[in-house]
């Protein structure tokens, strides 16, 4: 299998032609048996076997997850069981399913003090009409709208109109959100307890506000919750 890079991307990426002559199946389960599931650091290390296992395909996934296209989860959503969403929907609540090609972008050490100087990763993301319909529906009936996960308030808040309405879209994002942002959409938002210093620990200040999701994070801390992709959530509400 060979490789050819064809384009640089503006925020360290590259895109790859792949020079491989078979059928697009097969091609598939050769790229895929080079690689493994993208397991955070502190799980491998807490391992015998330092290597993903066929079991962390399935728990390493979002249950609703669709569109292939991510170098992870977003990990926020890995908290949905099928139950839960059951039990959700019988108590009346709509789910709107958008795309965010997650990249390494949570990853990368902010290398810079002035924030606004901070390169994102490209994310390529695809809002349909269903989705906005839901949406927008949800808000102008005057009933909360809930993001799961800062990959959707990225998303969702490159595509929000002036008007406050989710907006179709199919393109790319490369959207830093740090405090302090004015949000356009979403007024409530479920979060996992992220890492010092990341762009997810920014964004989730930004929607909460600093002061409270670190008196959030000293709860945590105090009574043993669990941090990263495998830990506990966070809920921001707007009352």
């Amino acid at each position: 299998m060979v490789a050819e890079v064809i384009d640089n991307t503006t925020s360290r990426g590259r895109t790859l032609r792949f020079l491989y002559d078979c059928p697009h199946d097969e091609f598939k389960r050769e790229l895929f048996a080079l690689g493994e599931s993208p397991l955070p650091r502190y799980i491998i290390d807490r391992r015998e076997n330092p290597h993903a296992t066929a079991d962390d395909m399935d728990d390493f996934q979002c249950i609703y997850a669709k569109n292939e296209g991510a170098v992870t989860a977003p990990a926020t959503g890995l908290h949905f069981s099928r139950e839960l969403m059951k039990r959700m929907e019988i108590k009346g609540l709509n789910f709107a399913y958008i795309t965010l090609h997650c990249s390494l972008s949570a990853f990368h050490d902010i290398e810079v003090e002035d924030l606004t100087k901070h390169k994102m990763d490209s994310e390529q993301m695809i809002i349909g009409a269903e989705a906005c319909r839901v949406v927008n529906e949800a808000k102008l009936a005057g009933h909360h709208v809930c993001a799961v996960g800062t990959s959707v308030v990225k998303a969702t808040e490159t595509s929000v109109g002036t008007d406050g309405l989710l907006k179709e879209y199919d393109g790319w994002t490369n959207k830093f959100i740090f405090p302090p942002y004015d949000f356009g959409l979403a007024d409530s938002m479920i979060a996992n307890f992220y890492h010092p210093m990341s762009i997810l620990l920014m964004e989730t200040a930004a929607f909460g506000g600093y002061e409270l999701v670190m008196e959030a994070y000293d709860l945590a801390v105090k009574n043993g919750y669990q941090f990263g992709c495998f830990g506990d959530a966070l809920l921001i509400l707007n009352d």
